[in-house]
């Protein structure tokens, strides 16, 4: 990641992701990234939360509840079923505080797998030679 590379997908010709700042005294404390989704199943969109961070000093203070309720009116006004997210399994403290703002996790046996690397090239590399 770069700050090019960030700046051109937030607000380049195609725009990847959509961003959200949590300000204090004039500084930023927090961001919360985030790209639409689409369920065939509900036929409707969603939203994914890619990434959302608050600073060690701003913790607690309410930042991080405000960047998530901001990014679930984002989606209710979009008319979106659903915000969507991933969590290690060790990360606690984060899955304590989705859970007390009423997260819950994914059920019906989904899984989360992703391609990139090489095994991404590969795969590409499949249309070109069957």
């Amino acid at each position: 990641m770069t700050p090019e590379r960030l700046t051109e997908d937030l607000f380049g010709a195609v725009r990847y992701i959509e961003a959200l700042i949590a300000e204090r005294d004039g500084g930023a404390v927090g961001y919360a990234i985030f790209h639409p989704t689409y369920s065939t199943f509900r036929g409707r969109p969603g939203l994914y939360l890619e990434d959302i961070y608050v600073s060690e000093d701003a913790r607690g203070t309410g930042a991080g509840v405000r960047l998530l309720a901001e990014v679930a009116a984002i989606a209710r006004r979009r008319g979106c079923h659903q915000v969507s997210w991933s969590v290690l399994d060790w990360n606690r403290p984060a899955i304590d505080f989705y859970e007390r703002l009423g997260a819950r996790p994914t059920a019906g046996g989904w899984s989360a797998y992703s391609v990139s690397g090489d095994a991404l090239a590969m795969l590409a590399d499949r249309i070109e030679t069957p």
